[in-house]
């Protein structure tokens, strides 16, 4: 998918009622029930996330597709297969250290990219969700997500292997399973990337 310009922080949506922190059910409440942009009009399902809500590793894609659409799970067709997969095999346990999430919580018509506004109307459930959790670290998958949540076009190779901040949380960024799936010649690169995870996990202990 091609990247679109980055989305400014959203300034909160009068309309929208807050949703406090640590609530868990009003957050899903809230999302299963939004109305803030037109993709409520096509989604089946919400897809807020998944996984360990007290998690130290938060895994955040892009946007949902087609069955995390039709199952309201995150990361739940091939690309998520080849994700657990990439997890196990660096020794994380996706049950007990993950949550898996997305920076918007509905799929966009022929997975299309998601459009700025849609991203804005997005970006409190997202950051409630960072600031809930309150990560070790937080692994950003794909451009997309990455330029999302650093506020930057620069070009993943260069965003790659490197630490950076994200609303006060380490975060590293690698490629997306999906990516993967179609370049796998580029999988030896994901596994340093899923190496310097674990070794960042191993050192917050």
């Amino acid at each position: 998918m091609a990247i679109e310009p980055s989305a400014p922080a959203s300034p909160g949506f009068p309309d929208t009622p807050c949703v406090p922190a640590g609530d868990w059910q009003a957050l899903h409440q809230a999302v299963a029930t939004c109305q803030r942009c037109a993709l409520a009009k096509t989604r089946r399902n919400v897809v807020i996330g998944r996984g360990n809500p007290k998690a130290r590793l938060l895994i955040i894609g892009e946007a949902p597709g087609e069955q995390e659409d039709l199952q309201g799970q995150p990361f739940v067709g091939k690309a998520g297969q080849l994700l657990e997969n990439m997890l196990a095999a660096a020794g994380i346990n996706s049950e007990q250290e993950v949550y898996i999430c997305n920076v918007i919580k509905c799929r966009p018509p022929g997975n299309r990219n998601p459009a700025a506004d849609e991203i804005a109307h997005c970006q409190d459930y997202l950051r409630w969700q960072i600031d809930t959790l309150q990560p070790h670290l937080i692994v950003a998958l794909g451009r997309f997500a990455a330029h999302t949540l650093l506020q930057s076009q620069v070009a993943i190779s260069s965003l790659r292997r490197q630490v950076h901040q994200a609303h006060g949380v380490p975060l590293l960024v690698t490629f997306h399973p999906a990516y993967l799936l179609r370049s796998p010649a580029e999988k030896a690169k994901a596994w340093q990337d899923w190496c310097q995870v674990r070794s960042l996990l191993a050192s917050s202990n």
